[in-house]
Parts: C-alpha cells; sequence; structure tokens
C-alpha cells in the first residue's frame, strides 16, 4: 500500500489503529507497533481513536497522534509540549504541533513517552481547573 501522504481519500476511511496500520509495508508497521505501544504504556487511561484519518489517543480530549509518510513519522503532541520540549526536539524538524521523526534515524521513544506524560499531566489538570 501507499504511504499516508500518496492515499487517495477512500484508501484512508479507516476506523482503528490497527487498520491504520496494517496499510503499511512492514518496517514502517514496526515502527508505528512501537510508538503506539509506548503512548499506550505513557497514557493507559487514554482511549485510541482515529481523529482526523490519523491514529489518536484521546484523554479529556486529544492527547496525541501519529502518522506515517514517505520519509518520517509525524508525532502530533500540540503545541504546549512543543515548547516544553523544545530543546530536546531541536534535533528534528518541527512546527507549532508537529516532529517529524526521519524514517532513517531511531525513533526517540524515551523522549516520546516524556511528551506523553507531561501531555497526560497537562490534560488532567487542565480537567481540574475546569471543575
Amino acid at each position: 500500500m501507499k504511504m499516508m501522504s500518496e492515499m487517495t481519500p477512500s484508501e484512508s476511511q479507516v476506523t482503528t489503529i490497527d487498520e491504520y496500520i496494517a496499510g503499511f509495508p512492514k518496517n514502517i508497521r514496526e515502527l508505528l507497533e512501537e510508538l503506539r505501544r509506548v503512548i499506550r504504556e505513557s497514557a493507559p487511561q487514554a482511549e485510541e481513536a482515529i481523529r482526523y484519518g490519523i491514529p489518536t489517543f484521546r484523554l479529556k480530549g486529544n492527547l496525541v497522534h501519529f502518522a506515517a509518510f514517505n520519509h518520517h513519522i509525524g508525532f502530533y503532541p500540540t503545541p504546549s509540549a512543543i515548547t516544553t520540549f523544545s530543546e530536546e526536539l531541536s534535533p528534528y524538524k518541527q512546527s507549532k504541533g508537529t516532529v517529524r521523526f526521519p524514517l532513517d534515524t531511531p525513533i526517540p521513544y524515551d523522549l516520546v513517552r516524556k511528551i506523553v506524560k507531561y501531555r497526560v499531566e497537562e490534560m488532567l489538570e487542565r480537567e481540574k481547573k475546569k471543575k
């Protein structure tokens, strides 16, 4: 199957993270499965979903998203997490709420773990303030 950035709309109508991951070559599936495992371990109370056509973990709202492309894995932990971890994320291309992990370098799973835990705390704190 083609990478996400080359998919047609009908191909991108997945409803589960399993379906999303299954559409990629073995080497990409392995990266996505490991990223998913790290996120799950770091946010065990989060729910899995597909939002915006990509894998999403939700906890009182969107926690983090990820997606595969031709040359990178996109990780979307929100602008606050990008700002908070800007120094550690500096080796990677990034924008307001996105980090690109190139496919030809190891994904920094320990950093992903820290970012997800930060996002869990941020979402729980935000929920507390609402009450």
